[in-house]
Order: structure tokens, then C-alpha cells, then sequence
């Protein structure tokens, strides 16, 4: 999950980037370069392409790809640092529906532990009384639907392989991607090609190591770790774009590594 959180730390940092291309073309760039990867793995390794839990396979792409387009079009409304720290919700909707769908317990210092985790990411970027409402509709409903995605990998388990679950995903996106962004596409220019294919490639690794950390954990004790992504885009930001924090940034930080630590060791006791 730690990998799987710095690449899509990279990822993000691109995004901030392309300001000018639209979210549906950014989500079949994305999508359309990792299939050379996915697609790529499979057959050198005699893979089925197809797996075996297809509807719940495709249920995991649709479900993606929505969570995916709704945060890309946030980030033309908010920044992208406000809009990665708020879309952290999301583990927080996948630990409730683990409740109902997965059968798993949550003990209500797991709940404080999470609760002090979210805190810090919200302290991270600070409170903006200036935030877009159309942009926070879009990020709050796309956190919903990423924890949805935490749920259904974990309800295909180790049925197919981490390489099959996000090849799935990357053929929907890139088909919807595709087909919604031919109205208001748009000609990459120069420096804009490299940027759109590193979305591919850190993209896809990333979501594999997402799909191998949910399918052998606990949703529970892994989604928690997706904060350490706020922490990556925020060190990307210190590094490439000269970004200054405060201390309400570090006490932030301060909060979700704390939160984090609590929790793994309270997991480890029980």
C-alpha cells in the first residue's frame, strides 16, 4: 500500500499540471497507457485475460472509473492538494461498508483512530471558506465510490490476479474515457504527451499494489494507509513546486502518522 500511495502521489502531482485538459480525456490517457502494461503482463505470463469473477470485475471498473473521472473534474474547482485530502474519506465510507458487506468489526478505538487520522488531513491543506460547492460535491461523491472500490476487491479476494482486476479497470476507463471526452478534446502539446503517459505508468502500479494489499489484508487495516498519499503529493509539492507549509500542516501530518501507528498496533494486539 506504501508503493501503491507514492505512485499515486506522482500521478497527482501530474494532474496539477494539466489544467487545461479535460477530466475524461485525462482519465483515457491514464487508462489507455497502462493497458500496455496490464495487457502486456498478462500474456507474457499466459494470464486469462478474462478472469473469473467477471461481474464482480466489471462491477470494480464501473465503480472505478466514476470514482476516478469525479476527482479528476474536482481538481478543475479545487486545488489539488484540498481536493486529495478530502477525497480521504474514502477509507472511512469503506470501513462502514465493510460492516455490511464484509462482515468485519470495527472496535470504537479503530473509530478514534480514524477520526484523529481524517482530522489531520483536513488541518493538512486548512479550512478554506473559498472552496468551490460544485467541486465539493464532486470530491465527497467520488471519496463514496472509491470506498466502494476498497469493497469490491476485496469481495473478488484472491479469485484473480492483482494484473487481471486493473486491466479490467483501465479497458473501462479507456473505452468511457474515451468516448465522453471526444466532444471537448483536446491536442497535447510538447511536454504535455510525456505527462499524459507517466499518468499510465504510475497510474498502473499504483493500482496494482492497491489490488494486492486489499486482497490480502483486512479492508479495515490497509485502507487507513491511503492517507500516507497526502503526506507523498505533499512532499512532491515541497520538492517540484516549491510549495511552504505551516505549522498547521505539520501538526496535520503529525496526526495521520499517529492515527496510523495507533491503529496498526492496536490491529496487532487483537
Amino acid at each position: 500500500m506504501i508503493i501503491s500511495t507514492l505512485a499515486f502521489a506522482c500521478m497527482n502531482a501530474i494532474v496539477k499540471h494539466l489544467t487545461d485538459i479535460g477530466a475524461f480525456q485525462i482519465v483515457f490517457f491514464r487508462s489507455v497507457s497502462s493497458l500496455f502494461f496490464t495487457f502486456g503482463f498478462l500474456i507474457k505470463n499466459n494470464i486469462p485475460i478474462l478472469g473469473n469473477n467477471r461481474k464482480l470485475l466489471i462491477l470494480r471498473g464501473l465503480v472505478g472509473v466514476t470514482s476516478m473521472s469525479l476527482f479528476f473534474m474536482s481538481t478543475k474547482y479545487l486545488p489539488i492538494g484540498t481536493a486529495v485530502s478530502l477525497r480521504y474519506m474514502a477509507p472511512i465510507f469503506a470501513a462502514v461498508f465493510a460492516i455490511f458487506f464484509l462482515k468485519e468489526k470495527i472496535k470504537p478505538f479503530q473509530w478514534l483512530f480514524f477520526t484523529m487520522a481524517f482530522v489531520g488531513v483536513l488541518i493538512l491543506k486548512g479550512f478554506d471558506t473559498n472552496l468551490d460547492g460544485y467541486g465539493l460535491i464532486l470530491i465527497f461523491i467520488s471519496a463514496i465510490f472509491s470506498g466502494l472500490v476498497y469493497i469490491v476487491i476485496s469481495k473478488i479476494g484472491k479469485g484473480d490476479h492483482p494484473v487481471v482486476v486493473v486491466n479490467y479497470f483501465m479497458v473501462i476507463s479507456t473505452v468511457l474515457g474515451g468516448v465522453l471526452s471526444i466532444n471537448n478534446w483536446v491536442n497535447p502539446e510538447g511536454i504535455e504527451w510525456i505527462m499524459l503517459l507517466g499518468l499510465g505508468l504510475f497510474g498502473y502500479f499504483g493500482q496494482v499494489y492497491m489490488t494486492k494489499a486489499f486482497q490480502i489484508a483486512a479492508t479495515n487495516q490497509v485502507a487507513p494507509l491511503k492517507y500516507l498519499e497526502v503526506i507523498f503529493t505533499l512532499l512532491l509539492g515541497v520538492l517540484l513546486f516549491s510549495e511552504i507549509y505551516t505549522l498547521y500542516s505539520l501538526l496535520g501530518i503529525a496526526l495521520i502518522i499517529f492515527g496510523l501507528v495507533l491503529n496498526a498496533l492496536y490491529k496487532g494486539k487483537k
